[in-house]
């Protein structure tokens, strides 16, 4: 007996020295950051982020035509606000809508850079258009906000480039790389007419950057438990995106004599089954970088689950969310009370973790419910993208630009659960990787693609300033 206790004892005392050794050892990754002269930027970028705004670039879905009179307005518009930028830069418009400047660099030995944004932003729900506190698309700038759709995504972005370069321009500043502005216009939907096509573009042109940024990483305020300062989350890659259809069809029937398998019955069983089943939390390379990233930054007993990820995997990854998401968005079936209907359908949307795919997915979905249902892939679909590097140069010039900026920040390396453009960007770029900083707290977080969308006026300050000094620091 005391051979075993012993034993356990033993076990024991092994298990705190792992602990406690991996918890010592987990140190702060946060490089210095660089002293910087304060930008001087004048408030007039107020009032042409307002103005930007006023025109309505909605995104309604993959098959609308985009309104010209919005998109055209706004080009015009940004040909008179930024002279320098259209006189000094070449522009191209893509597939009639999308924006690829070009800044011709003095070395053509170093590799472009590609600074993205989107023109395009979400509709308003007519019905909630009395909850705002103006008007989505008026720009009503308060004395602390800009208000309206596009404020957060993603003209502040979009508009802080175009800032920042007529700034530079004015002050004869002349890149050594190549520059390009690529700001697609049908992100919202997907972006494969916009953001896709200048890609494609830029491919066949032969072009090999050494970076790409876009939309997707923020500066996370009162966000990342146990951690007081702000978070900068760089997310190195982005998740999958597709959907799929279950039909179920059968020869229906009067309601007073349902059938032993009701057609909406089936549905909604094989729903319950996939929210049952969900694919599982796994420990994926970036997931795996954002553990180390935060661990380092987290008092000790924090620390201790961040820097034993095998033991406390399970608790930390269901916080990150880090698996393919299940979520029943659409369902359709019935005509009438009391008739069985023939047909019903539900649309799942998943969110696809790197390491699987869409056809692992349906896979998944044929092996959770019945054979009797018909499963079908549905609108816009794509696998999870690469993940990108945290050694290369580019990053590591990110990453002090970020720290330079943003002194008592805190970067972190991450996954986005969303998609962005940058999926794109992968076949001419070596890195993409997705940061502006935009701050988000737990008040803002609803106000993407939400009601009273604003953006504080100091904040739009910031990420003009950001985008400013990371030309200056590849150059």
């Amino acid at each position: 007996m005391k051979k075993i206790l012993y034993s356990l004892l033993a076990v024991v005392v092994l298990v705190l020295c792992i602990l406690l050794f991996n918890t010592l050892s987990l140190t702060s990754k946060q490089v210095d950051s660089e002293p910087l002269e304060k930008l001087v930027i004048s408030d007039d970028v107020y009032k042409n982020l307002s103005k930007a705004i006023q025109y309505p670039t909605i995104s309604f879905s993959e098959d609308a035509i985009p309104d010209s009179t919005a998109f055209y307005g706004f080009h015009q518009f940004l040909q008179d606000t930024y002279p320098l930028i259209h006189d000094q830069l070449t522009l191209e418009k893509v597939n009639e809508y999308s924006l690829l400047y070009t800044w011709k660099g003095t070395n053509q030995n170093k590799k472009p850079i590609i600074l993205m944004s989107h023109q395009d932003v979400v509709p308003v729900d007519d019905p909630t258009l009395n909850d705002w506190e103006a008007g989505p698309f008026e720009g009503k700038i308060t004395a602390t906000d800009i208000i309206g759709r596009g404020t957060l995504d993603d003209k502040s972005s979009l508009m802080a480039l175009m800032e920042a370069v007529e700034l530079l321009l004015k002050e004869s500043f002349t890149p050594s790389q190549t520059i390009y502005l690529a700001f697609g216009h049908d992100e919202e939907v997907g972006g494969s007419k916009g953001a896709a096509k200048i890609a494609a573009l830029l491919k066949e042109r032969g072009v090999d950057a050494s970076m790409t940024i876009d939309e997707g990483g923020f500066l996370a305020d009162g966000l990342v438990p146990g951690i007081d300062n702000t978070v900068a989350i760089v997310n190195l890659a982005e998740k999958g995106f597709a959907s799929f259809r279950l039909i179920v069809e059968t020869n229906g029937g009067h309601s007073s004599a349902p059938p032993k398998e009701n057609t909406i019955g089936m549905l909604a069983k094989a729903i319950v089954d996939l929210e049952n089943n969900q694919l599982p939390y796994k420990l994926v390379e970036p997931i795996n970088y954002q553990l180390g990233y935060i661990g380092a930054e987290l008092p000790f007993m924090k620390k201790v689950a961040f820097a034993n990820p095998w033991l406390f995997k399970k608790p930390i990854l269901e916080a990150l969310n880090a698996h393919t998401t299940t979520a029943a968005t659409i369902i359709d079936g019935g005509i009438k009370n009391n008739v069985i209907p023939t047909v019903a359908e539900a649309t799942i949307n998943f969110r696809i973790l790197p390491g699987e795919n869409i056809e692992s997915v349906k896979e998944h979905i044929e092996n959770t419910i019945s054979n009797k249902i018909r499963v079908e892939k549905v609108g816009f679909l794509t696998n999870p993208s690469p993940v990108s590097s945290i050694d290369s140069d580019a990053y590591k010039t990110l990453e002090k630009t970020i720290r330079s900026v943003f002194p008592e920040s805190v970067v972190v390396p991450g996954l986005v659960g969303g998609g962005t453009d940058g999926r794109y960007f992968y076949e001419i770029s070596d890195d993409v990787y997705r940061f502006y900083p935009i701050r988000l707290n737990p008040n803002s977080l609803s106000r993407f693609h939400g009601i009273d969308e604003k953006i504080n006026k100091e904040n739009y300050k910031e990420i003009i300033e950001f985008s400013y000094q990371l030309i200056k620091k590849f150059n």
